[in-house]
């Protein structure tokens, strides 16, 4: 018997770091794979409380509008029916305006302060 014949050739390099890209492929998917998981199974644990987080919201709302109804109708008492309804509509836009200033500087952070966009900066400089 031939001694080239009972051991198996040896890989060789090319085969071995094609086999190092290809388990290196499948560890990556895998990795996806397992953070897919965890996000869809965390999504169906959070779907029920942002269903009644929305809920919430619209019985939040129609109190709101109960009470601002409330508040025009006891104004109307002294100032008349349009002298109340725009007395409120204007507290309350006022309201809303500043709110909606609030969140859209707050939304700004998305983007990222100026003490953040430096140091990508400074990290793209040493890159």
């Amino acid at each position: 018997m031939d001694a080239q014949t009972s051991h198996p050739p040896e890989p060789t390099i090319g085969d071995l770091f094609g086999r190092l890209a290809d388990e290196g492929k499948s560890f990556a998917r895998a990795e996806a794979n397992l953070y897919r998981a965890i996000a869809m199974r965390r999504i169906s644990l959070a779907k029920n409380g942002a269903i009644a987080l929305v809920a919430t919201m619209f019985l939040v709302n129609a109190g709101l509008i109960a009470l601002t109804v409330g508040l025009a109708m006891q104004l109307a008492k002294w100032v008349g029916p349009a002298l109340g309804g725009l007395i409120v509509f204007l507290v309350v836009g006022a309201l809303g305006y500043f709110l909606v200033r609030y969140g859209v500087a707050r939304l700004g952070a998305l983007g990222g302060d100026e003490e953040e966009r430096a140091a990508l900066q400074t990290g793209e400089r040493l890159a």
